[in-house]
This record gives structure tokens, sequence and C-alpha cells, in this order.
């Protein structure tokens, strides 16, 4: 059985990944900061015929990663796929924040899109070691893409929101850096851009539906030997750092 550790699994693009790879077969778990909002995410993947659990998880608490590594050190003694998909974002996409905007946000940003991503995949990286096939999925964006925003005729180039973006491109660098780092190793660690998802956080002006929102995490997540790894991708497109 492979087993798939989805961080704010409960829902959003996180329950679409669950969405996907349950029906690839996959152990789901979802890590969840709210447990009230457990059983809504459970009954879905039921009423798919995917066998889900979730567990705490707050990306704002460091204390819930040791929570998590117990779990499945106890329970299934490894971890295939790590899918951080957990993220915030608080301010307006089309804006120019980097001299306006308030530090607290930034560190808040930081924090949750980064910071905890590299301390949660630490954690987890000697039960990844223990898959046959470990995989690491980042869940980024292309308004983390430092080469689209300096061009200023890139479609992405009003949507200046630094503290987001910013968080963005770190932690595509973290990518890059974990993926030299286990070049000789079972594990692949890529970054995906999931859409420009009709979400909270997309808002209600996005251009992509929420439903198969988790098809290129779940594409990163299923790959093969021969699959790439330090990469960013949506779908099957290589987009520029």
């Amino acid at each position: 059985m492979k087993i798939a550790f989805i961080t704010g699994g409960n829902r959003g693009i996180g329950l679409e990944t669950a969405k996907e790879l349950g029906a690839q077969g996959y152990k789901v778990v979802l890590g969840v900061r709210d447990a009230a909002k457990v059983e809504d995410a459970l009954s879905t993947l039921r009423g798919l015929g995917i066998d889900g659990e979730a567990i705490p998880y707050d990306a704002n608490d460091p204390k819930t990663d040791a929570g998590v590594k117990a779990y499945f050190e106890k329970k299934y003694g490894k971890l295939d796929v790590l899918v951080n998909n957990a993220g915030l974002m608080r301010e307006p996409a089309i804006s120019e924040t980097v001299i306006t905007g308030d530090d607290a946000l930034l560190e808040e940003t930081f924090a949750v899109n980064v910071f905890a991503v590299v301390r949660l995949t630490r954690t987890l990286l000697p039960l990844l070691e223990k898959s046959e096939a470990g995989r690491i999925v980042n869940l980024s964006s292309i308004l983390g893409s430092l080469a689209l925003h300096a061009d200023p005729a890139s479609p992405i180039a009003p949507a200046k929101a630094f503290a987001y973006n910013a968080s963005k491109a770190a932690l595509n660098a973290f990518t890059i850096h974990l993926a030299a780092a286990l070049k000789n190793t079972n594990i692949k660690v890529n970054s995906v851009h999931p859409g420009w998802v009709k979400t909270p956080l997309g808002g209600p002006h996005a251009t992509d539906e929420l439903a198969g929102s988790g098809k290129t995490s779940a594409r990163l997540a299923t790959i093969g030997s021969d699959g790439p790894t330090g990469g960013f991708f949506h779908l099957d497109q290589t987009l520029p750092w």
C-alpha cells in the first residue's frame, strides 16, 4: 500500500489532490488544522470509494510536526508521498506591496508558505527514505516565477503581491536545493502550479474550476523512476523559474 500525506487536505486543491491519489489506490491522509472540518472531507472521499484518514496538522504550530511523524512511524513505518499543499495569501494578487506591505504579513506568509514546509519536510524525510519511491510535491504558484515577473510583457506582470510571490519563489528554491541533495536517492522533489483556481485564495475571478485542480500534484506524486526531479510544472508543461 502506498501512503500519501497532504497538508491542508480537507478542502480546495488539497482535497482535489486526495481524490486524484485515492482514485489511483493510494491511502490518503489529510493534515487538518480544524478538527470540525474533518468529517465532511472524509465523507466526500468515502462517497468516491476512497480510503482516507485525517490527522492534526497546523503549519503555524511546529509542535504538530512531531505528531505527524509519530503517526506514520507507528501506523505505517514509512511515507511514500508528501504533498506540501497548505499555504496562505493575505494580499490582493493585483497589487504592488514591496514598499507598502506590512512586515508582520511578510513574516506570516513566509512562516506558513516556506518555513513550515521546510520544517515538516525535514521531519518526515526519514520516513520518505523508507519508501521505494518517495515523492515530495511542493504547491507553488506561477506567481513565484522570477523569469515571468522580470518580463514586463508577461501575463503575470501586474500581480506584484510581494509577500506571496516571494514566498513561492523561495519555495521553488527549496525544491531545487532539496532535489539536488537527494539526487542519489529514490526520492523526487518537484514544485507545481495547480492553475489559477476558484478557491478562497484564488478568488472568484480565477479562470480554473476547482474540479481537476489536483491533477498536477497527483501527476508529480506518482511519476516513475524516469520522471523529473527539481522541476516546476503545470500539468505536463515545464514552467520557467
